[in-house]
Parts: structure tokens; C-alpha cells; sequence
């Protein structure tokens, strides 16, 4: 206020507890939840007090002024009694908040908005908390120099979520450990497309824009959502069982992709015989031009290319909807279960289509590898910029394969198998993987596998 107002001193402490919250707050039950899980790489991602179980999106996005608006309804259940709460959302601009239809007051603070309910909420309840945005999206820079989060196209734009990106288009608790189901609606202009993952249930055309729904039924780490808005091609076929599979294409790329994409089914079941049933309702894949993201992505259902993706990569990727996606890191230090297992996953298919066997490429790596390799522990990674590199890669699948030369094919496949149906749509840690291992091959002596090849510092001594 610019006018200076004299008040009596009791109707000026009641304004103090007003605004403040306090007087509101009288009687409300329970703590606030926590800012962030304390991940040991992105200690502010997710948020505590709270489980998400579904998120419903609606976009509007404007690809000419790059103009997002937005409303998310999120289905969550208390984790224990809470007077406020948390959900990640980097720049945009709150408009509103409801808590199971009610006004809610909230404040901001960074990545952290911080949404107090009217009432308080028991442990155990499910709440619906409505949040109404809009603005431009924010394209990150991770710890690592790529670029995440909201990333704008030619024609469109392209939603890319790992580590942190997703809080940079919709509001949640961005940490893998929490998975939601999910509803996307994105309403762009006519003769645009919009691509998510899941099953698209509908299109609707009005005034000149158009609004695609799709539906991922099964949970997701909020890292593994993704919106591809532009002018694609998009191809339906199926797959193993009638699996159906999508691909959108920007048009540039489609004569150079065909030939790959098409293998996707055979994939898929090459796939199941090593890594037990797909674990999604449908699968496919989302090619962008190459400028348009630097690097591919696992996102659920639909990975993310940047251009036609050789061989090698759509096995990878395809393989993290079991490892990574389906069974999902518990925390950020957890990444090599995501691509150690996907890049084995080349190996594999190397040696089961007439390419060097899994032996062969670790012996390579082992005698040639670059220093890189041993920079750190797959387990143990040195920073947040290095939860991405060649160790946690490379070197988690040289431990993956040091697991199958301690047992033998037939109980390493037991393992494979075993570890994603244990935690299908769940998510694991390394000392939950450790242990698994060790039951089911008991009596082998795995000490050298965990102290050298897990968690040893520098290059083991032998292979």
C-alpha cells in the first residue's frame, strides 16, 4: 500500500496475523511438507509430505509468441498431517491456486511453490490441488551444459525433462521417486501436432486450434513426460501381442528414419526374450530435427531422437522402458541401473545379430576404453554434472556383464528378468539391486564385482 493508515494497536496486530497466515492457520493440523527429498545431486527436486497419483494437464501454447498457459489438476495423497505443502515450478506465472476447490494462499521462492490449504490434511487423505499458469517456459542448462526443459522448435516446441526439466512447464513434485499416471491435453494452432506419450484418446478442432489428449495410464516419473509440438508425421502400426506403436516425425527427417523405425517392432521382441513382457501399453518413438535437442531420451513409451537414431541407440532406448522407465532410479545417484542395463542391452543385441559378443566389447573397453572411463564409480558418481557420463554408462554395463560372468547365461537371465518384474512401474536402488543379486545366485562371490567394478575408485586390476 502507498497510504500511510494509523490503526489502534489491536486491529494492527490482527492485520500482522492476517497477513501473515498465522490467524488463518488457527487450528490448522499438521507441519509444512519438505522443499525438496534431499537427492544427493538435486537436493530441491521433489518435494516430502505428499504422494502424486495422478496429473492432469491441459497446455495452450502458442508457438509464434512462445506463450504457454496452463492448468494442472493434481491428485495427491498426504504422506503424514500437513498445514502446506510443496510442489517445483521454475519461472512461469502462478494465477491462481485451489486446494480441493478452494482459493489457497501460496508463495514463491525459487523452484518452490509452496501452496498453503485453507484446512489442514490428514495423513492418508487425497487432495486435489488445481494450479493455473501461464508465461514463457524456461529452457535449463543442466549440470552438464545440455539443455533441458522447454526447448523451442522451428514449428513448435520440444519438452525434455531430465534431470530437472519438467518443472519448467507444469507444476509437481519432480523427483523420480514419486510416479504419477497422467492426462495431457495441448491445444496448439491449426495444422500443428501435438505428440505425447501414452495413447492419445482424442482431437478436437475450434476456432482455429486444435487439442490432442493422450493418456499414460501407468505411472511415470514426472523426467519421463514429454510434449512434441510441430508439424510431424505421424505413423501407426503395432508391434509384438498388437502392441500399438507411434512414431511422429518431423518431415525432414522422414525418408533418413524409415529404415530404422521399422525395426522397432522386431526390437521390442528381441526385447522381451532377454527383459520378460513390455511393460507399457504402447510404444514408438518421436524424431525432432537434429538442432532441436542435443542428445536422445527415454522418454515413457516414446523416446526422443534427434534426428534418425542409428541401430545402437533405439535398442537403447527402447530397452530403458524396463530399465529406467518401468523400473525407475529411487534417486538420481541410482543412474547407472538406468543406462548400465540399457547399454548391456546393445551389447546384447550385437551378439544376438551377428556383431561383436558382450565379452568381446568389454574386453575392448577394458584394454582401450579412454581414461574417462575410470574417472569414478558407476555407483559413486563425482557431481550432478557426471551423472551422465561414460562411467555410469560404459562402465555400469561392464559391471552388468561381470554379474553374468559370475553366474552363468541361465541365472543372469533369471536376474534380468527377475529385477524388472520385481519393480515393474516401481522404482530401485543399488543396495536393493546388490542384494537381489546376491539371492538369487547364492554361494557366488560377488565382493569383487561391488569393491572393484561398483564402487572401486580407478581401473580394477583385473577384468
Amino acid at each position: 500500500m502507498s497510504r500511510s493508515v494509523r490503526l489502534v494497536p489491536a486491529v494492527a496486530a490482527l492485520l500482522v496475523l492476517v497477513l501473515t497466515g498465522t490467524a488463518c492457520d488457527a487450528g490448522v493440523r499438521g507441519v509444512p511438507g519438505g522443499s525438496g527429498v534431499g537427492d544427493p545431486y538435486f537436493p530441491k527436486a521433489g518435494n516430502g509430505g505428499y504422494d502424486v497419483g495422478h496429473y492432469g494437464l491441459a497446455l495452450d501454447y502458442t508457438p509464434a509468441t512462445r506463450r504457454l498457459t496452463g492448468t494442472a489438476d493434481i491428485t495427491a495423497r498426504a504422506t503424514r498431517d500437513l498445514s502446506a505443502f510443496d510442489l517445483d515450478l521454475a519461472g512461469l506465472r502462478v494465477d491462481s491456486v485451489r486446494v480441493e476447490g478452494e482459493r489457497a494462499r501460496w508463495n514463491r521462492t525459487g523452484q518452490e511453490l509452496t501452496v498453503r490449504p485453507h484446512t489442514g490434511l490428514g495423513k492418508g487423505e487425497t487432495f486435489r490441488v488445481t494450479v493455473r499458469y501461464s508465461g514463457t517456459p524456461r529452457t535449463l542448462t543442466d549440470p552438464d551444459g545440455s539443455k533441458e526443459g522447454w526447448l523451442p522448435t522451428a514449428d513448435g516446441a520440444l519438452a525434455l525433462g531430465e534431470p530437472v526439466g519438467s518443472m519448467t512447464w507444469f507444476p509437481g513434485n519432480h523427483h523420480p521417486s514419486d510416479k504419477a499416471s497422467y492426462d495431457i491435453a495441448v491445444t496448439v494452432p491449426e495444422g500443428l501436432k501435438a505428440v505425447s506419450g501414452g495413447e492419445q484418446t482424442d482431437q478436437t478442432t475450434k476456432d482455429g486450434r486444435t487439442t490432442y489428449r493422450w493418456r499414460s495410464a501407468q505411472p511415470m516419473a514426472s523426467y519421463l513426460a514429454t510434449v512434441a509440438i510441430g508439424r510431424f508425421d505421424i505413423t501407426r502400426t503395432t508391434g509384438p501381442h498388437g502392441l500399438p506403436i507411434v512414431t511422429a516425425v518431423d518431415p525432414g527427417q522422414a525418408r533418413a528414419s524409415a529404415g530404422v523405425l521399422a525395426k522397432i517392432p522386431e526390437i521390442l521382441g528381441w526385447a522381451e526374450t532377454h527383459f520378460g513382457p513390455y511393460p507399457f501399453s504402447s510404444a514408438g518413438a518421436i524424431v525432432a530435427r537434429p538442432g532441436d535437442a542435443g542428445y536422445a531420451l527415454e522418454t515413457q513409451t516414446r523416446p526422443v531422437f534427434p534426428g534418425p537414431p542409428d541401430v545402437s541407440t533405439l535398442v537403447h532406448e527402447l530397452a530403458h522402458q524396463w530399465y529406467g522407465d518401468s523400473v525407475g532410479p529411487a534417486s538420481w545417484r541410482d543412474m547407472w541401473l538406468n543406462e548400465g542395463f540399457a547399454t548391456y542391452a546393445e551389447w546384447l543385441y550385437d551378439e544376438d545379430n551377428g556383431g561383436p559378443t558382450a565379452q568381446q566389447t568389454f574386453t575392448g573397453l577394458y584394454e582401450d576404453g579412454p581414461d574417462a572411463l575410470w574417472a569414478f564409480p558407476p555407483a559413486r558418481p563425482s557431481s550432478a554434472a557426471h551423472i551422465s557420463g561414460a562411467p555410469v554408462y560404459q562402465r555400469g554395463a561392464m559391471v552388468v556383464h561381470k554379474i553374468r560372468r559370475t553366474v552363468g547365461d541361465g541365472t543372469f537371465h533369471d536376474i534380468v528378468q527377475g529385477w524388472a518384474a520385481a519393480h515393474r512401474h516401481g522404482t530401485a536402488d543399488t543396495a536393493g539391486f546388490v542384494r537381489y543379486v546376491e539371492r538369487k545366485a547364492p554361494g557366488k562371490d560377488f565382493r569383487t564385482v561391488w569393491k572393484d567394478w561398483l564402487y572401486g575408485d580407478g581401473k580394477p586390476a583385473h577384468a
